[in-house]
């Protein structure tokens, strides 16, 4: 009987992170260099922080996050979503697989959980407690 990897529990494969990190830089170059025939899109500064792969490798999800402020995040992704035929052949083109993955469009979290994350270390509580056990250290080691 042949043994079979479940991916339930576990992160993603380094093939999933390795083609994830090909269609983030492909993305971000396109982007960058505004070769898609949309103007709207063309006028947007837009970051790709991660794309995450499915485990078949046909459905890519890409977080992304307007630079700045400079637009809504659903009008980026909405601008995103109406040129994916076009961003997914600049991919396809790139990528040496047998199928160019699907592509969708999430808003980007991440510089919300770092400001959250800021937020909770500047409470002075979380100071205290942080504080707490470098006093506790200095304290007994005086025995």
């Amino acid at each position: 009987m042949a043994y079979k990897q479940s991916s339930v529990g576990h992160g993603p494969s380094q093939r999933q992170l390795r083609v994830g990190e090909l269609i983030r830089r492909t993305l971000s170059d396109v982007l960058n260099r505004a070769e898609i025939h949309d103007t709207d899109l063309n006028a947007m500064s837009i970051t790709v922080g991660e794309v995450s792969l499915s485990n078949d490798l046909k459905v890519a999800t890409a977080y992304v996050m307007p630079l700045m402020g400079s637009v809504p995040v659903a009008d980026a992704i909405a601008a995103l979503a109406r040129n994916k035929p076009e961003l997914r052949h600049r991919i396809g083109q790139v990528l040496t697989l047998k199928y160019t993955p699907d592509l969708r469009f999430r808003a980007d979290e991440t510089f919300d959980r770092l400001d959250e994350t800021r937020r909770l270390f500047d409470n002075p509580t979380v100071q205290r407690d942080l504080a707490a056990p470098d006093a506790e250290a200095d304290t007994g080691d005086g025995d």
